[in-house]
């Protein structure tokens, strides 16, 4: 693995650790490559079961990387919208992955770092996390996210959060079904190794039955999610290199207020 996401085994539990302290584990297009490469590496290894997702410091994941947001903001639509399906590829790898998942929620999750909890199969978070969807802030929206974080969330929550891009807190997260529980920071450790318990009760190969059972009856399946993401990622490269879009962008990473934020 490269220095951006760490990979441990202990037993037959593979941990992936999101490693990027210094940002926040922010998203860049080493990260998204270098996670992506490894779920693909623990999904084909028989002799992991089940993995834990988490991140390296304070926070889970504070989504886009500054210096990677203005990169897209100078690109052109084509090379947006490669960078998106790279980001589809892997919200989708996590989502369909044949083990069980596991997020482990330290801190903070906003934009990405939401859908990456949304695609995990159990999410636990400490009570001081803090969570967002705000592209709409920059003028832009969660879609290579919104079909996972809309099957976490539901329809109704999503459309409100999706519209306001509000903070919201971690009882709040697990009250709409982000996360299933919320514990103290020394907690944490002790709840996921619950799970991973509870985990390793079952059969291997049942368990990836039910989790496909599930989603197949719930109605998503990887050729289906494929073509949602094709579209998303047209939207969102698309949205991106539009003058709000542009506009957007330069606001935030300039830290100025947008033309349409008013006072009320």
């Amino acid at each position: 693995m490269t220095d951006s996401v760490l990979c441990e085994r202990h037993g037959a539990t593979a941990w992936l650790t999101l490693n990027r302290p210094q940002v926040h584990n922010a998203f860049d297009d080493t990260l998204i490559a270098a996670l992506t490469e490894a779920l693909e590496n623990v999904d084909a290894d028989p002799a992991v079961h089940r993995v834990v997702l988490t991140g390296n410091g304070s926070c889970f994941s504070a989504g886009a990387d500054l210096n990677w947001m203005r990169g897209m903001a100078n690109a052109s639509e084509q090379e947006n919208l490669a960078d998106s399906l790279r980001l589809a590829k892997l919200m989708r790898t996590l989502q369909f992955l044949s083990k069980p998942t596991v997020a482990r929620v330290n801190g903070a999750a906003y934009g990405g770092g939401v859908g990456l909890v949304a695609c995990c199969d159990i999410a636990i978070g400490v009570e001081t996390a803090k969570f967002a969807l705000s592209e709409v802030k920059l003028g832009l929206v969660p879609a290579v996210i919104s079909p996972y974080v809309i099957a976490a969330i539901g329809l109704r929550e999503s459309r409100r959060l999706f519209i306001t891009g509000e903070v919201f807190e971690a009882d709040t997260a697990a009250r709409i079904g982000l996360l299933h529980a919320v514990v103290g920071g020394s907690e944490l450790d002790e709840m996921i190794e619950r799970q991973l318990y509870l985990l390793a009760k079952a059969g291997p190969q049942a368990q990836r039955e039910a989790k496909q059972l599930a989603l197949r009856v719930g109605g998503s399946d990887v050729a289906q999610a494929e073509r949602i993401d094709a579209a998303n990622a047209e939207l969102i490269a698309r949205l991106r290199t539009s003058e709000e879009g542009q506009h957007g962008l330069s606001a935030f990473l300039d830290k100025r207020a947008p033309r349409w934020v008013v006072q009320h």
